[in-house]
């Protein structure tokens, strides 16, 4: 079984790879959660607190709310 790599282990490509992924993620999250906390109840599809804890599955979870979670403005 390979073992495990440390993060000393790692090129430096790839630590740069991890932390821009890291801090996309993040992003992504803060975005949709500010959205949502905004947002009123019925400008969202479902649950605003089952799309707060979707939210956390990383990339899927903010990604799925900016998408299909919220109901247009209209104006």
């Amino acid at each position: 079984m390979a073992q495990k790599k440390h993060w000393n282990d790692l090129s430096v490509v790839s630590r740069w790879r991890i932390a821009i992924l890291g801090i996309t993620q993040l992003a992504i999250q803060f975005v949709a959660l500010r959205d949502l906390a905004k947002r009123p109840a019925d400008g969202v599809r479902g649950s605003k607190s089952a799309w707060a804890a979707a939210s956390f599955i990383n990339f899927i979870g903010p990604v799925a709310y900016l998408v299909f979670g919220r109901i247009p403005n209209k104006k």
